[in-house]
């Protein structure tokens, strides 16, 4: 079996700890046996992205449809303001249109917080069950086929497509998927070190 590659894309505006919790889940998972690979990428050529409450982060590479992951991870940020992360990356439509190739060309795509918006603009939450925070349930609504708007659904799994609760939920998605593509014990083991309580259900 091939390694699982996870890739977890930034752009300008990210919330910090939507992609760093999930980045710190899969690295540990890794460190315990998980045969996976997880990098942060961008759209375009790899360097500094600068996240929604100014942290400065170094991308590894760039995302391509060339060489598609198994699993790639959009994180939110910035929904709520005119020029926000997710909402400039929404009205510019690029990465939408990737994750709607990448998906086509079977690549597992999840959304931490108001990522789900970026997914609903490529498409793939269209007559779905999903999630998000609440500042986008509604938003969310107007596409998917049903919105889970209690705080105690962490994330949503639709099979190839996944879509977590607000900011923190990203990392009981995480520990989900490395529960679904690994093992339940590796999954306990990464909780244990990271000393994270799992709390609420994951909707399957």
């Amino acid at each position: 079996m091939a390694t699982f590659d996870v890739e977890i894309v930034l752009f300008d505006g990210f919330d910090e700890l939507d992609a760093v919790g999930p980045y710190e889940v899969f690295d540990t998972a890794r460190s315990f046996g998980a045969d996976l690979t997880v990098s942060l990428v961008t759209l375009d050529t790899p360097g500094q992205v600068t996240a929604s409450h100014g942290l400065r982060v170094e991308a590894d590479g760039s995302l391509s449809t060339d060489a598609a992951p198994d699993l790639l991870v959009v994180p939110g940020g910035g929904w709520t303001s005119d020029d926000g992360g997710v909402r400039r990356v929404v009205d510019e439509g690029r990465l939408p249109a990737v994750a709607a190739e990448l998906a086509a060309a079977g690549t597992t795509v999840a959304s931490v917080c108001t990522g789900a918006m970026i997914l609903a603009e490529a498409g793939l939450v269209d007559g779905r069950p999903a999630t998000t925070h609440e500042a986008a349930l509604d938003d969310l609504a107007a596409v998917a086929g049903e919105v889970y708007d209690d705080p105690a659904v962490r994330a949503v799994d639709d099979g190839d497509v996944l879509t977590a609760g607000g900011v923190t939920a990203g990392i009981d998605l995480a520990l989900w998927l490395v529960e679904r593509e690994f093992d339940a014990d590796v999954a306990a083991a990464v909780a244990t070190e990271l000393e994270h309580e799992r709390r609420g259900t994951i909707v399957r």
